[in-house]
């Protein structure tokens, strides 16, 4: 069933509004995907997927990003109509349940438009709009986009990626994505940008990105920060990937106060706990 573009367009407002405060937003992630590197199998199901997300709106997220294909290093895409049977139920009974801003995580134009249709209302796309049609697509359906950095695809990103500089050549290719989405329509304030820990980089590559994030930030339109549970955190910490929760917070609070405008997790309440702290030690700066 779609949405109404009323309710989608008060969505998107609701998102941009989250994104102009001074306080991280939380975005909880939902894989409805058989093969994501963390929860692969546990939300392949409509039900369980919406479950999940509306205990993640409990627990305090502020964007859904809901996605139907496993980008880990090594995974194939599914078929576009794979894709759409996972992804669009989910994101109509979402639509259905809760006012919370919903992005589908997707880079195919048609799931783009059958998701906005039935009440997503941004677009997160780790192919930064570059298949064909995508760019278009985005700017006819009129709701935000995030464009994340990825050297490669996920089948080949970590067979030994190379850079000369890794931050700068990461902010520059953002910076012509941010250009082509403007030459092609989409509004400077309809924009947000991902760097892509993990996406064709090493450990020594992605910490380089966090540490100076700032030149990320710099550009002018909210970065999205997606650390949650990654291959990096254990390598650094030795551990599996289900107990990486304390890294992940530790990470996303590095990428807060370098800038990030939202964080992308797993770990939604114990992440929204961080933010708070964080954020209540910055009133109390200012206040000094």
């Amino acid at each position: 069933m779609a949405t109404s573009p009323t309710l989608t367009a008060t969505r998107t407002d609701r998102l941009l509004d989250a994104l102009a405060r001074d306080v991280p937003l939380v975005c909880g992630i939902v894989n409805v995907t058989p093969d994501s590197f963390s929860d692969g199998g546990l939300y392949l199901d409509t039900a369980a997927a919406v479950e999940h997300a509306l205990t993640l709106v409990a627990e305090g997220a502020e964007l859904l990003d809901v996605g139907g294909e496993s980008t880990r290093p090594g995974s194939r895409p599914p078929s576009v109509a794979d894709e759409i049977t996972r992804v669009i139920p989910v994101v109509a009974e979402l639509a259905r349940r809760t006012t919370v801003p919903i992005s589908v995580d997707t880079s195919r134009p048609d799931v783009m438009r059958e998701a906005v249709t039935a009440g997503a209302s941004m677009i997160n796309d780790v192919r930064a709009l570059r298949l064909p049609g995508a760019l278009r697509a985005a700017a006819e359906l009129d709701v935000p986009v995030c464009l994340m950095h990825m050297r490669g695809d996920p089948d080949t990103m970590q067979n030994s990626p190379e850079y000369g500089e890794v931050v700068t050549e990461v902010r520059g290719f953002l910076l012509d994505r941010v250009a082509a989405c403007l030459d092609a329509g989409i509004p400077l304030e309809h924009i947000m940008v991902d760097p892509g820990f993990g996406f064709g980089k090493t450990l020594t590559h992605n910490l380089a990105l966090l540490s100076e994030l700032r030149q990320i930030t710099d550009l002018g339109v909210p970065v999205m920060a997606g650390l949650s549970r990654k291959g990096m955190l254990g390598t650094i910490t030795g551990r599996g990937v289900d107990d990486r929760q304390a890294a992940s917070v530790a990470a996303a609070m590095i990428a807060a106060q370098n800038g990030a405008a939202v964080l992308r997790v797993h770990d939604v309440a114990a992440t929204v706990d961080a933010v708070a702290v964080l954020t209540c030690v910055r009133g109390a700066m200012v206040r000094r």
